[in-house]
């Protein structure tokens, strides 16, 4: 099926959104779906650098198309090929993308599953626990407004976990106080001083 060759339908769709003197509008829509055809051809065979590129392609037509949702969803499936190539930059960088796509849609608890899956993947990559503070920075933030403490604690002790790994001299402290901070303010003494004793030893 000839139709179906990612790299040409790659090429079509880049066709459908370049203007010249006989095309006045770009046809975002078409070349959306085109791109979204190509990334998934791409994931197939395993060529995960073109379908990450694909996949940003997608998210681009999404977004020119106002559909933020979407527009996240295909952040999020190049993250997920980023990683696949260690390409940890891009990692944060397309699930912090995602989160931000999220909130446009008025969707929190997505945003923030979405730092999360970022945070958590940069944290099992070796030596990438530093670029992981961030997200968890993030994602703590997003839960502390969706009012979810037990959720915003989970991922500050996470997060100083990972800066223990990487022997980050104060993040850990900042981290556990803060959880303990958290669990204070859910009116959860139990898990604070349960936290507190775990972080003294």
């Amino acid at each position: 099926m000839a139709g179906s060759d990612p790299e040409k339908l790659i090429s079509k769709a880049d066709k459908l959104i370049k203007l010249s003197l006989t095309r006045r509008s770009a046809d975002w829509k078409s070349a959306t779906q085109l791109y979204e055809q190509a990334a998934n051809g791409f994931r197939l065979v395993k060529d995960y650098e073109k379908a990450k590129v694909a996949f940003e392609k997608a998210s681009k037509g999404q977004e020119m198309i106002a559909s933020p949702w979407d527009t996240a969803k295909h952040m999020e499936s190049a993250a997920g090929l980023a990683k696949e190539l260690s390409n940890f930059i891009k990692v944060a960088d397309f699930y912090r993308r995602a989160s931000e796509l999220y909130i446009v849609y008025g969707r929190p608890q997505p945003a923030s599953d979405a730092l999360a899956k970022g945070a958590c993947a940069l944290e099992d990559a070796d030596g990438k626990e530093q670029m992981a503070f961030d997200l968890y920075r993030a994602v703590t933030s997003v839960y502390i407004k969706l009012d979810k403490y037990t959720d915003a604690a989970t991922f500050l002790l996470r997060w100083g976990l990972a800066a223990d790994k990487c022997n980050a001299t104060n993040s850990p402290c900042k981290a556990y106080l803060s959880s303990i901070i958290v669990y204070l303010y859910a009116h959860d003494f139990k898990q604070a001083e349960k936290c507190y004793n775990d972080c003294s030893q």
